[in-house]
């Protein structure tokens, strides 16, 4: 009987032991999609209250393809003050969720965001502000926008220093 009890001990420990750590792994990769997945939402959210703002202010003329002509004063620092939002959301996306090697759901979520991007950098008004937005930024998302500036207006975008 003993040496039953030995056998399936080590019956066990041979197949227990090995599925216990697979399961363990499996469960912690679910858990970090989750947190991705949970994080990735933060951020769609945060673009979404982020265009309400750019709704309150439709006078600024945000979602057209051409700036505003002639901004008053007040419409000038209401329109900084929005970008300045803006590239701190865009800031944070890259600081999240861009990797420079990512697997299909990271890509396709990380696209949406360099979408985002190039939409807002091919605003005139926008590319023209973006050296002031970007004083003292992450460097690498520094260096990320910029490219994404020069690809989308097809000028480099100077520092502004």
């Amino acid at each position: 009987m003993r040496e039953a009890w030995e056998l399936a001990s080590y019956i066990v420990t041979a197949l227990g032991l090995p599925v216990a750590i697979l399961f363990f792994a499996w469960e912690q990769r679910k858990e970090r999609d989750n947190e991705e997945e949970e994080q990735y939402q933060l951020l769609s959210d945060a673009y979404n209250d982020f265009l309400k703002v750019v709704l309150d202010h439709a006078d600024l003329q945000l979602r057209t393809n051409e700036p505003l002509p002639n901004p008053t004063a007040d419409q000038r620092e209401r329109m900084l003050v929005i970008f300045d939002m803006l590239i701190s959301l865009f800031e944070r996306a890259y600081l999240v969720a861009f990797k420079p090697v990512m697997g299909e759901t990271e890509r396709r979520r990380w696209n949406s965001w360099d979408d985002y991007m190039r939409e807002w950098c091919r605003r005139e008004d926008f590319h023209n502000t973006l050296p002031l937005l970007l004083s003292g930024e992450d460097p690498e998302f520094v260096d990320y926008i910029r490219r994404i500036a020069a690809e989308e207006r097809g000028t480099i975008l100077l520092s502004a220093r």
